[in-house]
């Protein structure tokens, strides 16, 4: 049985990541990117405080497991001013 949680979301490479991100800031700079990753301990969503500044590694909130996030894949939630 899977250890990924029912709220985790779906993963992208790095790189394609990284590279859709800085393509949505260079055409909205009002944008806001948070990266976002399944913890690899236990399953949970996560999600960075900082916008628009990606990390390779993050400690899940939930049970401080630390996962490598260019291994693992991310994903992001954007935010676009009006």
């Amino acid at each position: 049985m899977s250890k990924i949680k029912p709220h985790a979301m779906k993963l992208y490479p790095w790189n394609d990541v990284i590279r859709d991100a800085e393509a949505k800031i260079a055409l909205r700079p009002d944008t806001k990117v948070y990266q976002q990753f399944n913890c690899a301990g236990c399953g949970a969503k996560q999600t960075m405080e900082e916008p628009n500044k990606f990390y390779t590694q993050g400690r899940c909130e939930e049970c401080d497991h630390i996962t490598d996030i260019k291994k693992n894949g991310m994903n992001i939630m954007l935010t676009i001013g009006i």
